[in-house]
């Protein structure tokens, strides 16, 4: 089941959908593991701040393929091709405003699965 949310960027609200494609999609286009990005990114965030960032190029760039592939997964259409082409689409946005909204739907997705998993495992006796 995919989750969906909507998130203001720049004063436009853009539709992002986590499910279990986003991993794939990401894989495919990027050569990346999500799980890896992720953790490294929430890492990097963590130990900086607003006024203060520590973040480097790479977290920076790997915040914007996650933001794109999840906004691509969630409007397919009218989301460009090029994740360059999307980012044109706005003003610079900040990392820590946008960041944590994308990892509580991340989590919500996953938590969801988890729960499928149980139940699954209930109607199975196991």
């Amino acid at each position: 089941m995919a989750i969906s949310k909507n998130i203001t960027i720049d004063g436009v609200e853009v539709p992002f959908k986590a499910s279990a494609a986003v991993p794939r999609m990401y894989r495919i286009k990027f050569r990346r593991d999500i799980y890896k990005d992720l953790s490294e990114l929430q890492k990097s965030v963590g130990e900086s701040d607003k006024d203060n960032s520590g973040l480097n190029i790479e977290s920076l760039e790997v915040f914007e393929n996650i933001a794109y592939i999840m906004a691509k997964h969630a409007d397919p259409d009218n989301v460009p091709s090029d994740p360059d082409e999307w980012l044109e689409c706005f003003n610079t946005f900040s990392i820590y405003e946008i960041l944590p909204q994308l990892i509580d739907l991340w989590g919500m997705n996953v938590e969801t699965q988890i729960e499928s998993k149980k139940n699954i495992a209930r109607l199975t006796d196991r």
